[in-house]
């Protein structure tokens, strides 16, 4: 009692303990990781953490994020993982070492603000390879390298694609075996040799532990493998790491018997939907004091004998079946990473470090 919720745990010691870990397994191939901090909104101290469980370079889609994190004096490189519009371009270049492109519309801009700000800004060009997301075109990739090596101000310094976010295309043996071909291709073509050849994300995980060979791809932007501790092809979790590091805990705020049919004229709920019950005659029904407009309530996953019945925007409904359950006591939830984001994105749920 007298704990404040809705909250979200996080515990620092296994946030720690899956960085190093998938450091050293990747590394155990010649593949570096990047930290994603988009997830956990930048917050510093996570960031902090992964830097000291040997990451060295952050990514996150939000500039705001990673300002927040170079004022807090998190020290590392920061990569802009969204690829950049024309409007961010002076941002970019003054607050990130390195940008993923695909525009070279974009690039010619960040040309502008790096010889103005005498800097040389990073560029990371991403291939598009399936996924349907960002990414140049393979047939365009000689002429836009071509016309990036001629800019000032700009360092090519490595090839990139993204899968298993948008198509849900797996990054699979075909995949980074066509990626490692077109660098070696462009290395030979253009007398380069790449830094950062970064075939993807926390997907990559099955093609990692499968393969003997992993060609040129010497890099991988982890953000859920690190937080969550499971693949995302499947959502599989990976063998020695945590999958709690996060927990959110909810308060109930009401515990009553009622029937487990709405009664009267049914019509649309609070987001528009037309609901469906079963009727299970009268439960234990408990009310949670968070909703929809703190967290994606499909994501979330008991840890006690509840089920979850629905949601508005400012409650959780649950079934408490055997559980006696009073107002006042908390309950604990898993969440995924739609979850994850959404309640760390939230401004109203509290956010409460741990370190095991």
């Amino acid at each position: 009692m007298g704990r404040l919720s809705p909250r979200i745990e996080i515990d620092l010691g296994k946030i720690a303990h899956n960085a190093r870990t998938l450091k050293e397994l990747y590394g155990s191939k010649g593949i570096d990781v990047i930290g994603v901090t988009k997830a956990v909104c930048g917050d510093p101290e996570i960031a902090d953490t992964l830097v000291k469980s040997g990451i060295n370079i952050l990514a996150d889609s939000r500039i705001i994020n990673i300002k927040r994190m170079r004022n807090a004096g998190v020290r590392a490189l920061f990569l802009l993982l969204r690829t950049p519009g024309l409007s961010q371009a002076e941002e970019v270049v003054k607050y990130t070492d390195i940008s993923l492109n695909t525009e070279l519309s974009v690039i010619k801009r960040l040309s502008k603000f790096a010889v103005e700000n005498k800097s040389i800004h990073k560029i990371i060009l991403m291939l598009e390879l399936g996924d349907l997301r960002e990414g140049l075109m393979p047939m365009d990739l000689d002429s836009t390298i071509k016309q990036v090596l001629e800019l000032e101000g700009i360092e090519l310094v490595g090839l990139g694609t993204n899968l298993a976010c948008f198509g849900g295309i797996a990054p699979d043996k075909e995949k980074m075996e066509y990626l490692s071909n077109i660098t070696i291709d462009v290395d030979e073509k253009f007398g380069l040799k790449l830094a950062f050849i970064s075939g993807g994300n926390s997907a990559n995980y099955n093609w990692f532990m499968s393969t003997n060979d992993i060609g040129r791809i010497n890099n991988l932007r982890l953000g859920e493998s690190i937080f969550l501790g499971c693949e995302t092809l499947h959502r599989k979790p990976i063998p020695g790491l945590y999958t709690d590091a996060f927990t959110l805990i909810a308060e109930i705020i009401e515990s009553k018997i009622k029937p487990s049919l709405p009664y009267g004229k049914v019509s649309q709920d609070a987001f528009g939907n037309v609901p469906e019950f079963q009727d299970q005659g009268q439960i234990n029904r408990a009310i949670l004091n968070v909703g929809l407009q703190d967290v994606l309530v499909s994501g979330l996953t008991p840890r006690s004998n509840i089920e979850i019945l629905g949601a508005s925007s400012d409650h959780i409904i649950v079934k408490t079946r055997n559980a006696e359950l009073k107002v006042g006591n908390e309950l604990e939830f898993d969440l995924n990473y739609g979850a994850l984001i959404s309640a760390m994105t939230s401004p109203y749920v509290i956010k409460k470090l741990t370190n095991s």
